[in-house]
């Protein structure tokens, strides 16, 4: 049971590590492409008012819905189905060894009970190999932990590099001055008319399928 837990918490370091990465990817493009050459009218008072108002005049805000860019990006879909095999090859693999040291340790212990070790030497060598059996898998079960974390974080930085890329050429033409995720109610009001989530899926999607 003990070992079952262990590696449904490793299954959580895909969701954890998926959402880091969503996250890191909510790229706020600060382009500041406000023009600066309008002339300022002749004895026009400034305020703090005014001039607040002129600094956020023309900016352009669109934003991602993180749940559905997860969902349907097929490059998330990919490396989620493959953490998903690596994850469950890792709890096969824990799982069997872990059955192998519980009948280990329980026909030394039959054994011990019936009597059927000679000397005290014996039953000593019986022990340290429970030990050894159990220290090795340990060691067994910290090395797949720290391979399946370097192939999330491998995963992770594809994935962001990807969508880095393409928002910096998709802006190329979109011009936004800032495009935000939204995930959950960390945007409190969000106006659809700047969802532009269908239409990064699609560029997406479009240039994974030529790779």
């Amino acid at each position: 049971n003990n070992n079952s837990k262990g590696c449904l918490w490793w299954f959580c370091i895909i969701t954890i590590a998926a959402l880091l990465l969503a996250i890191l990817i909510s790229l706020i493009i600060g382009l500041n492409n406000l023009s600066q050459s309008e002339k300022p009218e002749p004895e026009k008072e400034t305020t703090t008012e005014t001039v607040q108002t002129e600094e956020t005049i023309g900016l352009k805000i669109a934003y991602v819905e993180l749940d559905t860019l997860m969902s349907q990006y097929q490059l998330y879909k990919d490396y989620s189905e493959v953490l998903t095999r690596k994850g469950n090859n890792i709890q096969k693999t824990l799982a069997q060894k872990q059955r192998a040291l519980e009948n280990h340790a329980a026909s030394i212990q039959k054994k011990y009970e019936s009597n059927e070790f000679t000397t005290r030497d014996e039953l000593e060598r019986a022990q340290a190999s429970i030990q050894k059996e159990q220290t090795d898998l340990a060691e067994l079960a910290d090395r797949l932990q720290n391979d399946f974390a370097m192939e999330q974080a491998r995963i992770n930085e594809e994935a962001r590099d990807s969508i880095q890329s393409f928002l910096q050429n998709y802006n190329k033409t979109k011009k936004y001055d800032y495009v935000m995720i939204k995930a959950g109610d960390n945007l409190l009001i969000a106006n659809p008319k700047y969802d532009i989530t269908n239409d990064i899926i699609k560029g997406l999607n479009k240039r994974y399928k030529i790779k």
